[in-house]
């Protein structure tokens, strides 16, 4: 697995997922599994596209889930080829939507993968709706442990908060 900073990475195809990733929980895992599974179909490279620090801790100082080098080590043993990192800071975040396309056109993407919810850009002015006019996108439903409930980074850190760690470990590994 190869890791680059955003803006630097030029391919002539890929397929991609992005999001923050805190964790690498079951629900991401199973995002990077459907990544790894096109990359294979398309013979093209998967791409992680993620954020250091996750949007979350930024603007709401939440609980970080996992270190930015505990991260890489469970992205790297998922079998991804590269790993895009944002420096998510205040420069980063007025971004336009139209300038993260444009970074996104240089993976050449054949499909790019995300959340239902995934938003984009200065203020989350980009929306999947977007996203599908430049690129082909396919969106994933929520992933849900044996209970019914979704796997979340946000759900996770309130087992933590709450003092369910007997819930919230088997949700991470």
């Amino acid at each position: 697995m190869k890791t680059h900073c955003s803006q630097t990475l030029n391919l002539n195809g890929s397929v991609i997922t992005i999001g923050a990733f805190d964790g690498v929980h079951k629900g991401h895992q199973k995002v990077i599994e459907r990544l790894v599974e096109q990359a294979e179909i398309f013979g093209v490279p998967s791409v992680v596209y993620t954020f250091d620090p996750p949007p979350r801790a930024y603007f709401q100082q939440v609980q970080i889930l996992s270190t930015y080098e505990d991260k890489m080590i469970k992205l790297s043993k998922l079998g991804i080829d590269h790993v895009v990192i944002a420096t998510f800071n205040s420069e980063y975040i007025n971004r336009t939507a139209d300038s993260f396309i444009d970074e996104l056109a240089l993976l050449k993407p054949f499909n790019i993968i995300v959340g239902e919810d995934f938003r984009f850009g200065h203020k989350r002015t980009g929306d999947i709706k977007l996203l599908r006019e430049h690129f082909q996108v396919e969106t994933l439903n929520p992933v849900c442990c044996s209970k019914g409930q979704r796997i979340s980074s946000t759900r996770i850190r309130e087992l933590i908060s709450n003092g369910k760690l007997e819930q919230a470990i088997p949700l991470l590994k």
